[in-house]
Parts: structure tokens; sequence; C-alpha cells
């Protein structure tokens, strides 16, 4: 195998620690240090998993916490064939797996398994939000949902060996943060936001009451770091340029901390970002970005996380690159670990 993650534990959102012993031939997988499963292993020609003991009951946790390690353990892996005596109901309903057409064998493919919203979205995910298309000054888009509150997304990065969470801006909590960022001059050269504290608490007044942005922190570790807006394209200004579908996202990107820059930790919070924007809602199928079009590192940035330059286009404010990634292509080729 490549890209192999040196695992002895993997830490989950709700605290829990996933804890495993691999050899070649054998996983066992523990969880707050009571067995949870063990595996045989067969790894030539493609890796296949066949159950020696489930120590728990429902299995289907069980096995989503063994494709979770295999998958974190090797970026490069696709997929997972599983050899099981007993039809795994639960997760062939959920998507973790698909039969075959073999008797007893079943498969988990790396672009489902990302795309199961728990546990990275937490416990208080519910269903879609229905669809009832209104206007609003002038659009035609779907109603959207109330914002959430709180942290919207938390995963624990095995290469970077660090959470990665997303929560929603909180004005009074970070404002002074905020107006600090927006200050620096690296960050006022590409946002062109500086000013006073009291622009910018109206400044982001103004997006709590939109309800086509959510505004989020991104932390590491739980220390805030960066600045991001999350808007539906149907709504925004950008709409006519990229042929915005009815739940495609947008986002603008800042770092606000000197030591949280470089391209390895870029490319873990630009990868959560959008996973967690593909997560949100399952219609949406693209997101797009549109930085300055000479603003040739976060292009590149963009580019290493799969995204493609559309064209270039005029803003009244700025040149800048149209940057999109799709759905299908996010996950097909999905590294996150």
């Amino acid at each position: 195998m490549s890209h192999l993650n040196d695992l002895s534990s993997l830490a989950l959102p709700q605290g829990r620690l996933l804890a495993g012993d691999e050899t070649e031939r054998y996983l066992s997988l523990s969880l707050e240090g009571q067995p949870l499963i063990r595996l045989r292993l067969t790894r030539e020609p493609a890796l296949r998993l066949q159950v020696e003991a489930f120590h728990r009951r429902p299995v289907g946790p069980a096995l989503w916490a063994a494709c979770y390690w295999l998958f974190a353990r090797d970026t490069q892996c696709q997929r997972l064939t599983w050899q099981l005596d007993e039809s795994p109901t639960e997760a062939l309903l959920s998507g973790l797996l698909v039969a075959t057409e073999v008797a007893g064998q079943y498969v988990c493919e790396r672009t489902l398994f990302w795309q199961q919203p728990q546990p990275w979205l937490g416990e208080s995910v519910g269903n879609v939000y229905p669809q009832q298309m209104i206007i609003s000054a002038g659009k035609r888009h779907p109603r959207r949902p109330i914002k959430p509150r709180g942290e919207v997304y938390r995963r624990f990065d095995a290469r970077l060996g660090a959470w990665i969470s997303l929560r929603t801006v909180e004005i009074d909590h970070d404002l002074e943060r905020f107006h600090r960022w927006q200050n620096s001059p690296r960050v006022a050269n590409f946002w062109e936001e500086s000013g006073s504290l009291e622009k910018h608490r109206a400044y982001l007044n103004t997006l709590e009451t939109d309800p086509h942005t959510l505004t989020l922190i991104g932390c590491f570790n739980d220390q805030p770091f960066a600045y991001f807006e999350a808007y539906w394209a149907k709504e925004d200004r950008i709409a006519p340029f990229c042929e915005a579908g009815d739940y495609d996202r947008g986002i603008h990107m800042l770092v606000g901390e000197e030591d949280h820059r470089g391209p390895h930790k870029v490319a873990s919070w630009l990868s959560a970002l959008v996973h967690y924007l593909f997560l949100d809602d399952p219609r949406t199928q693209r997101v797009v970005v549109e930085p300055r079009a000479d603003n040739a590192k976060m292009i590149g940035h963009l580019h290493n996380q799969c995204f493609h330059c559309e064209k270039e286009f005029d803003f009244p404010h700025k040149r800048a690159a149209l940057m999109i990634l799709g759905r299908e292509r996010f996950f097909d080729h999905c590294t996150l670990a």
C-alpha cells in the first residue's frame, strides 16, 4: 500500500478513541478500551476483509469503524471488499456497504464512505430541508433552512495529527479577532475590508441576517485560525457567471493566524470546508470560489484540491478566476484521512 499513516489510534468527534492493532494479516480494533472487531486481512491483489469476531452488537458501528481505520491509514485505497456471513442490513441501507453479485460479499467504496454525514456533522443533523422555490431580490431559488449555531463539523486529521473543526461566528466573541485579521496587511491586500471595529461589527451583523450566507470560524485543536463565508451561489452575485444550480455553494476564505499558514494546513482546512458543504446538503453538486485572478498561490491550493479554473471574469471590484469543484470529482478523488 502507498501513502500509509502510521496509526495506533484515531479520535472520534464524540470524544471516544478508536485504537487498533494491525499486522500484515490481522486487524483488531477497540473502542474506549473495549474490543470491537477482529478481522483477517488479505492484501493482494486488493484489500479483502473477513470477520473473525464481532465483540459488540449491533455490528454496524464496528463495520464503520473498520472502514474508517483502513481508509484513514491508506488515502489511496478506494475500495474494501468484505466477506460476511450475515447480511449487514444497517450498512446496506445507509450506503456504507454495497452488495456484489457474489453471495456474502460486499464492498465499501471510499467515494460513498466519505459522503456519510455522521459522525462529522454531529448528532443533531436531521433530514434534508424540504424544497420550496421562492423569489427574493428578484432571484428565484429554494427557501433556505435556518442557519445553524455552534459547531457544525469536526474531524481528526490523521495526517496532520490535529482536530479540524468549523463553528459559526458569534459576533461578540469573535469580533476583535475578525477585526485584527482584516487589518492584517496580507489579508487586506486581497479582502480590501480593513477598517474600524464598528465597520467590522456592521459587516458581520449584515451577514448574520443574510439567509444566503453562513459565517464560520475554522479551528485547529479548537484554536481559531481562519474565517470563512459559505454562501448559496444561486442568490449571490456570482450566479450569472457560473450558471449556479439551486444548491451550489460558494466560499470566501481568510487565514488570519500566521502560524497556521502553509500548504499542509491549507490541504487540511480546505478539504474539510468543502467536505462540510457537500455533507450539509446532499443536493449540493458544486462548490465555487472566485479568488482574484492574480492570486496565484490560492489558485494553486485550489488546483491541489481538484478545483479547476472554468474561466476568468470581471467583477466590478476585481478580475476573478472562477474555480469549480464538483461533488463527484471531490469524492472520487477524496484523500481525507
